[in-house]
């Protein structure tokens, strides 16, 4: 079948503004929790987008590790491009598409770093094997080849090898604070359901809640 003739029908319920929480936050996690029970793999999962040095949007995968009112939280290497761009242009967009469900989450808003202790907290929640890692890669910076990467794991192994392992300085968490949110359900006939939170102190939740066209 050729790209321009694959096609899905969507047959999924529809959703009107009486389905949604007033929080953007708690619908988030509603529907979170609604993809992780069908299966779906990694429904935790989102596309972070970030602004370049060139100017240009720059997007990779990243898993949400904690989601409350004040928003999303994501952890990486700081010194990796990710890091540094959102360092310095600390505004980012996410994108969660739970396909099956027939369902996507947009997320526009501004970054800061988490505290230590948080980043601290879920370091030491991590895997050994994954907290080696953490130092072993030089995350986004070119290396000769896998064995480089393998020779650095040894190493951290071995300076680790008979204590717990810290949290590398340059590796902790971010939070996105949403200003905008868009929740997309799929309907029949390319007529989607669309609705988007912005941000309105004005209003006793917090936020407008409208319907867009699809």
């Amino acid at each position: 079948m050729s790209l321009r003739d694959r096609r899905v029908q969507y047959e999924t319920a529809g959703l009107d503004v009486s389905d949604l929480d007033e929080s953007p936050i708690a619908q988030w996690r509603s529907w979170y929790e609604q993809a992780a029970d069908a299966g779906v793999v990694e429904p935790n999962a989102m596309v972070v987008s970030t602004i370049a040095d060139d100017g240009a949007p720059d997007a990779r995968v990243v898993l949400v590790r904690g989601a409350d009112e004040r928003g999303l939280v994501f952890f990486t290497n700081y010194n990796s491009a990710k890091g540094r761009q959102l360092d310095d242009d600390p505004v980012a967009a996410a994108t969660f598409a739970w396909l099956d469900l027939h369902r996507q989450v947009r997320v526009r808003g501004t970054i800061a770093r988490v505290t230590e202790t948080e980043s601290d907290d879920y370091f030491a929640s991590r895997p050994r094997d994954s907290q080696i890692g953490a130092w072993a890669s030089p995350q986004s910076s070119p290396i000769t080849d896998r064995d480089e990467l393998m020779r650095r794991v040894v190493d951290v192994t071995e300076r680790f090898a008979d204590a717990p392992v810290p949290r590398p300085p340059h590796w902790g968490g971010f939070r996105l604070s949403p200003v905008e949110v868009e929740f997309w359900q799929g309907r029949p006939n390319r007529l989607h359901d669309r609705f988007r939170y912005r941000r309105d102190e004005e209003r006793s939740t917090g936020w407008k809640i409208e319907r867009l066209a699809p």
